[in-house]
């Protein structure tokens, strides 16, 4: 069981060693200020309304919003996952964003799911969950997490939430909540009172594994074995360190374990958004695409906002045009 006494258990135990820490000065006092670590220029997107999509989803499309939010389509459902359009942490002018979001809150467009990963600011964001809490859509979210939108007026007939190889059924699409190594929680006070997930997306045609946060582990490769091969793996890159080397991927790691999961196509996320690690904001992405052309697999690396069909869309490493 991966619960007890109140709270979940990851898989691994996540460990941390301050001896080993590297990048400079890993403080909560740096979240006061503009990070070090930055891009100096603005960030190239897309700007988004609602105009900027089709009336009926798509079979297959994808809209990368920086960091882990993202507009899914998949099979004529369109799912919006972890949208945090503003900022990542408890109150204004901290984890400040190194740019705007692409799209606004106002100009999100019809959905029919919001699938959330964990309850951590820069995952679930209370001011765009308020703006959806009326709609017409079905928020589905790992165990525990129901009561915090709950909290935040989400109508509770319009909750489901899930335990780890717990399935959903909704217009011809499984979703399936999966393990990951990681933690949960929004204070002090309330860690890992709730659950977090990676999730498999399998409709008809195709399917994709949305990572969710998770250090590296065998559940990769037995998803893989389970639910897999997979049309495209989001696969977090961003927030590792030597000192809490089980709690984020590594870049090298991120490409195993889209290999692990037998992904024909890699879309990396959880990056050029917030600081929340010592590295430079390209720094991940510049490992990840050496991993990846070692090991011959295929990465999706659109820019914010840009719509993309996986397996078929090109995209360029815009990074490397971004003066230094």
């Amino acid at each position: 069981s991966y619960y007890s006494h109140g709270q979940f258990i990851s898989p691994q135990e996540l460990v941390f060693f301050p001896e080993r820490t590297t990048g400079g000065q890993g403080g909560f006092g740096r979240f006061f200020q503009r990070s070090p670590y930055a891009p100096q220029n603005e960030l190239p997107k897309v700007l988004l309304e609602k105009g900027s999509f089709a009336q009926a989803p798509e079979e297959f499309a994808l809209y990368w919003l920086g960091h882990s939010s993202a507009i899914l389509e998949l099979e004529g459902t369109r799912i919006l996952v972890d949208p945090v359009l503003g900022n990542a942490a408890p109150f204004p002018g901290v984890a400040r964003r190194y740019d705007a979001s692409p799209l606004k809150r106002k100009e999100i467009p019809p959905v029919d799911i919001v699938l959330l990963t964990h309850d951590h600011y820069d995952h679930l964001e209370y001011s765009t969950i308020r703006a959806l809490r009326n709609r017409d859509l079905l928020f589905v979210c790992p165990l525990g997490v129901g009561s915090r939108l709950r909290g935040w007026s989400v109508s509770a007939g319009h909750i489901r939430e899930l335990a780890w190889e717990e399935q959903l059924d909704h217009k011809g699409l499984q979703i399936t909540a999966v393990e990951g190594i990681h933690y949960s929680g929004r204070s002090p006070w309330d860690r890992n009172a709730t659950l977090w997930a990676g999730y498999v997306i399998q409709g008809r045609q195709h399917s994709v594994y949305w990572s969710g946060d998770s250090g590296y582990g065998e559940h990769f490769a037995r998803i893989g074995r389970k639910y897999g091969p997979f049309d495209l793996a989001a696969i977090e890159i961003d927030g590792w360190n030597p000192g809490w080397p089980n709690t984020h991927l590594f870049p090298e790691e991120a490409v195993r374990a889209a290999l692990d999961l037998r992904a024909s196509e890699m879309l990396p996320v959880h990056w050029a958004v917030f600081d929340l690690a010592l590295h430079p904001w390209d720094e991940s992405i510049r490992e990840l695409m050496k991993y990846a052309r070692r090991d011959s697999l295929p990465v999706l690396t659109p820019i914010m906002g840009q719509k993309v069909i996986p397996g078929k869309t090109e995209t360029n490493r815009w990074w490397e045009e971004l003066p230094h």
